[in-house]
């Protein structure tokens, strides 16, 4: 445990830090699990509707340095091309 005030307060930073990225990452997978069931389903408007809010969210995760900019960009297309297959 840290025993200086600056690592005390690194520590609660970093603790604050690591419960908002959780959260933003499990946000994501729910939104990104919504899509997929809507592809499985093959219902176009709603897997559309769910790439619409997926596709900000792990934009934004990325900016905030939640996930790496290349991991969102490379999980937008793969979703991106999955509801443009739909018919």
């Amino acid at each position: 445990m840290a025993t200086h005030k600056s690592a005390e307060k690194r520590d609660r930073q970093n603790k604050k830090r690591r419960a908002r990225n959780i959260s933003v990452k499990s946000a994501l997978r729910t939104k990104i699990k919504v899509l997929d069931t809507a592809a499985a389903g093959k219902k176009k408007p709603e897997a559309a509707a769910a790439l619409k809010a997926a596709a900000p969210a792990l934009a934004k995760a990325a900016s905030k340095g939640v996930i790496h900019k290349k991991t969102a960009s490379r999980k937008i297309s793969r979703l991106t091309k999955k509801v443009n297959a739909l018919k």
